[in-house]
């Protein structure tokens, strides 16, 4: 069994997510409930679940807050986030670059077993919980443009600064990253989603399977179909549609 915790200050929210789990999560077992800041601290602190399914909203403030009191007694957070919010985007957007999950109101059948899965896997791999410091760090400081990434595979959840990314290539569902001084890799997420998130950070999608950090673009070729060269010495084909737009970036970076 996985012990789970939720804390959320709406009642018929926690009557509806506990009827949730045992329908489709009965490996989970809810250890404990808080409606509160000080009670959600108090029943983590002493419980320390697997899981906790945290509300951001609370009437005496925010989950971000428990978090924060609990890095500050135990130094580190050891257990795995579900945030449940309204469509905050600010928020959504520090968890897609923490790799952090998240499930919107009203929480969607189908939403929480894909959440699902994703824990029980997470659990098998004994994570460390440094994408929790991301986020931690990236609500504390209130910053919108956000510098690093956490990327979860497989092998693990790794943190990388946005601006090492050299591009992003799609492969089916998945995107293999390629970095700066370090090996490829490869994230069950598809290359739409890291386009969505990286955009504004100077990368453009140059072709349906090529996503690319502009600062890292070497050449730009119009023979034979119009290609790029970058950095790490690939050369990536650009789509018919998309040529004229990479033309107007580099027409207007040599402008100015």
């Amino acid at each position: 069994m996985i012990t789970a915790v939720l804390i959320d200050d709406d009642e018929n929210l926690r009557i509806g997510m506990k009827a949730l789990l045992e329908r489709f999560a009965p490996n989970i077992k809810i250890m404990g409930e808080a409606d509160s800041v000080e009670s959600g601290y108090e029943i983590l602190n002493a419980l320390m679940p697997q899981v906790v399914f945290l509300d951001i909203q609370l009437n005496d403030g925010t989950g971000f807050d428990i978090l924060e009191k609990l890095k500050q007694k135990n130094g580190e957070i050891k257990t795995n986030i579900v945030f449940i919010t309204a469509h905050e985007q600010y928020a959504i957007k520090a968890f897609r670059f923490s790799a952090l999950d998240f499930l919107l109101k009203p929480v969607d059948p189908d939403d929480l077993q894909k959440v699902i899965a994703k824990i029980n896997a997470e659990i098998e791999k004994n994570n460390s919980f440094s994408h929790i410091d991301l986020l931690l760090e990236n609500i504390r400081k209130k910053v919108d443009n956000f510098k690093r990434i956490a990327l979860s595979n497989s092998d693990g959840i790794h943190l990388f600064e946005v601006n090492d990314i050299i591009r992003c290539e799609s492969e089916d569902n998945y995107t293999k990253f390629f970095i700066k001084n370090a090996k490829p890799v490869l994230i069950s997420k598809t290359l739409k989603e890291y386009e969505e998130l990286l955009s504004e950070h100077g990368f453009e999608r140059i072709h349906q399977s090529h996503l690319i950090n502009l600062n890292y673009l070497k050449s730009y070729i119009k023979k034979d179909g119009g290609y790029v060269i970058m950095q790490d010495d690939s050369h990536l084909p650009i789509s018919q549609r998309k040529k004229e737009r990479l033309q107007n970036i580099l027409t207007k970076q040599l402008n100015n």
